[in-house]
């Protein structure tokens, strides 16, 4: 068939039902041998091919293992080359009957297909092209692939498919391999950024007995054994301020959060988020900590602060800081310093056509909604916008000097939100009457929100003046490295199931 002919979707699976036919019968006559490639417990690897590739002066002439995936054979009547693909790349084989044996380099040219996993040892050496390559006196494979890989040039193109099947799309696409390298050494920067200023590592609670009154709606499941339902956690918050209360003046929890909500190239049902607090510090200590840590990291993973996100060169050495008010009057040119009623401001939010949901009809409220429609995706370069309208911060603590708004901060990147601080909340009297305010507007909406509380409870005991922040890990993973989707950097982001 020409190369350029495109299949019919039922040619090109009758197709590759006859490749796997084919290469069932391979296995099958394999195992007949005594050669059955599943009964290979281990192998002993040596070397890694970016380790002889880049230090080949230290490996030139010396016996190595490797092991890999197959991923090209040249066969030339009595010698071939293949290429093996390893956990960190590629790197050529050289085989010939003489070195391997007849009976090993038969079963090479007849019953070995790409994709099967392969041991193999012998010297480095550099080809007359200049290639770094193992000149071969062994041979074995370790794994059968059943079913053949995409087609080379093409490879895994479908992008519904690429997150579907992404343990094809990391065998095919190096940047993708990388993409996933790359958020684990973000992971253990974060980790070594906090531990290395005190903070202790914590886990909390996932199932959770009751549906709190935050605006997220959670996953609800059924606990047999006791006979209730419980909800999957839609923050680590609660939790962790209860540790401050009992004396760990500084904590942090990375961990998996579920939200039953919408799904888009910011957004995924599930995600992880990490989350810090420490005792006897503001949330103005919490915007330095956040500038110093992204600092930290970018240079980590990155080796600069200066980092290309989707075209737009992003400076992590300078952040600018607004308050929402000051931002939505740059923004809107609409100064809610001016505005003393709410009446004022609904009749502001009608002649810019928000619209606001039933309940949510406050001053605060309609600030909130002109930041959302006028600046936010405004906010390209790093910036905290801090002092935000207690209506919409319900764990935040007032400001001294204006009790209509809260000490908070988010932080915006590119126009997206990263993260979301507080001088939290430690009045227990002042906390019970906005968490019944939040339930009771969630209740009138059809929820079964309740109270907590046993947290409560902990602030009743005393809860030091405290500064809390929580950030998107994978937001962070797209911005370092540049990545359109969260998708992108979720190894496997939810997908509505195929029919």
């Amino acid at each position: 068939m020409d190369e350029n002919q495109t299949l019919s979707p039922e040619a090109e699976a009758e197709e590759l039902a006859e490749q796997a036919r084919i290469r069932r019968e391979k296995l099958a006559k394999l195992a007949a041998e005594g050669n059955d490639p599943y009964r290979k417990t281990k192998y002993d690897v040596t070397a890694r091919s970016d380790e002889i590739k880049g230090d080949f002066a230290a490996f030139e002439g010396k016996e190595v293992s490797v092991a890999g995936r197959l991923m090209s054979r040249r066969i030339m009547g009595k010698a071939s080359f293949s290429h093996i693909r390893d956990r960190n790349g590629d790197i050529q084989l050289y085989i010939t009957r003489q070195d391997v044996g007849e009976d090993v380099y038969a079963a090479y040219k007849k019953d070995y297909d790409i994709g099967d996993i392969v041991g193999a040892r012998g010297t480095v050496f550099l080809t007359k092209t200049g290639e770094v390559s193992i000149h071969l006196t062994h041979l074995e494979m370790l794994s059968k692939a059943l079913k053949p890989l995409p087609e080379k040039h093409n490879g895994l193109q479908n992008v519904d498919m690429k997150y579907r099947l992404r343990h094809i799309d990391l065998i095919m696409n190096e940047d993708v391999r990388e993409t996933f390298f790359r958020r684990a050494k973000i992971i253990t920067a974060v980790r070594s950024y906090l531990d290395s200023h005190g903070y202790m590592e914590v886990d909390t609670p996932i199932l959770l007995p009751l549906e709190i009154g935050a605006d997220a709606r959670p996953f609800k499941t059924h606990h047999n054994a006791l006979d209730i339902d419980m909800y999957l956690r839609i923050e680590t918050e609660l939790y962790l301020k209860r540790l401050i209360v009992g004396g760990f003046e500084r904590v942090y929890e990375m961990g998996r959060i579920f939200r039953n909500e919408g799904m888009d190239a910011k957004h995924n049902p599930e995600f992880t988020t990490v989350e810090m607090y420490q005792a006897y510090v503001d949330y103005r200590y919490m915007m330095d900590f956040i500038e110093g840590m992204h600092r930290h990291i970018a240079e980590e993973v990155c080796g600069t602060q200066q980092i290309s996100y989707q075209g737009t060169v992003i400076d992590l050495s300078h952040w600018e800081r607004m308050t929402m008010t000051e931002a939505v009057k740059k923004y809107s040119g609409v100064d809610f310093a001016l505005i003393s009623s709410d009446e004022e401001a609904q009749k502001l939010a009608a002649e810019h056509h928000i619209e606001l949901e039933e309940g949510k009809k406050t001053k605060g409220h309609i600030l909130a909604e002109f930041f959302d429609a006028y600046v936010e995706d405004k906010l390209i370069q790093p910036t905290f916008i801090y002092d935000y309208p207690v209506e919409i911060s319900p764990l935040a603590k007032r400001k001294p000097e204006d009790p209509t708004m809260t000490e908070r901060f988010e932080y915006f990147i590119n126009g997206m939100e990263m993260g979301n601080a507080f001088s939290e909340l430690n009045d227990p009297i002042d906390q019970r009457r906005r968490m019944t305010e939040q339930a009771e507007r969630k209740r009138a909406m059809g929820a079964n929100a309740e109270v907590d509380e046993d947290f409560l409870d902990a602030l009743e005991r005393g809860m030091p003046p405290t500064g809390g922040l929580g950030f998107g890990l994978d937001r962070l993973v797209m911005l370092l490295t540049d990545s359109a989707s969260i998708r992108d950097v979720l190894l496997f982001p939810t997908m509505k199931p195929k029919k």
